[in-house]
């Protein structure tokens, strides 16, 4: 993982997401989804470009299935941006780094 990206587990996800002071966007993911791990280095840079701005965090649904239940988390990736601790957006499937700044617009501010 990144310097920048958080590793969520049972224990430290809901303090995680509850206590950022900026939108967490979790990436639901396993070791053995080859769409996974083709969008890592696109996470892996938006998490050095947005760094204060975005918080990015990688949960393993192999290890930590509680948390995936709780969130509907049928298929991976599937990623779902937490502002004030509350699931806001979900986002099903691999996306190129253009698309997924789109998707993540409204939650990022404007560059100057």
């Amino acid at each position: 993982m990144a310097g920048n990206i958080a590793t969520l587990t049972s224990a430290n996800f809901d303090e995680t997401v509850r206590s950022a002071d900026t939108p967490v966007l979790v990436d639901f993911w396993a070791e053995w989804c080859g769409p996974c791990k083709a969008i890592a280095p696109v996470l892996n840079e938006l998490a050095t470009e947005q760094a204060g701005k975005l918080q990015i965090g990688k949960l393993n649904v192999d290890d930590h299935g509680d948390i995936a239940m709780r969130f509907n988390v049928m298929s991976i990736p599937t990623l779902i941006v937490f502002k004030n601790g509350e699931a806001v957006k979900r986002l099903v499937g691999a996306k190129g780094k253009g698309q997924l700044l789109q998707e993540l617009a409204e939650f990022l501010p404007a560059s100057r």
